[in-house]
């Protein structure tokens, strides 16, 4: 069965969805936040195998200025077969018209979206909830 690919949430599950961000590794997710950042971003992405869900992602947008691309999950047993590359390129295709998109990266994972055509900022900035962690995660740095 072809992979199926929608891009509404009204029929999606929450909880399904969280167990796909537990399993991508993306952290623990509540259905509820998910529920919520979702509903928020302008631009959903949802891919399906044979019913089930395998990958997501979305974009925070403001339909003008910028669109911020966040959240990419896949399965594990679908990663490394193109379908994450997929789903950037149709959020940047659903961006389009944006002065910029912009996206961060779990470290390590840079040179992926390099090779879809981003650059890396050098002016980007963060305050996150816990800054220790993201420090200890290497999302920022001390300077």
């Amino acid at each position: 069965m072809p992979l199926v690919w929608s891009y509404s949430i009204d029929d999606l599950d929450w909880n399904e969805l969280s167990a796909l961000y537990a399993a991508a590794p993306l952290g623990n997710k509540s259905p509820d936040a998910l529920k919520t950042v979702f509903t928020n971003s302008l631009f959903k992405c949802l891919v399906r195998d044979d019913g089930r869900l395998v990958g997501a992602g979305r974009a925070l947008a403001d339909g003008i200025d910028c669109s911020y691309i966040c959240d990419i999950a896949l399965l594990p047993s679908h990663q490394g077969l193109g379908l994450g590359k997929a789903i950037v390129a149709r959020l940047v295709e659903l961006s389009a018209g944006h002065k910029k998109i912009i996206l961060y990266a779990v470290p390590g994972k840079e040179s992926f979206y390099k090779r879809l055509g981003f650059k890396r900022m050098r002016t980007a900035m963060a305050i996150f909830a816990d800054q220790a962690d993201a420090l200890a995660r290497g999302y920022v740095d001390e300077s």
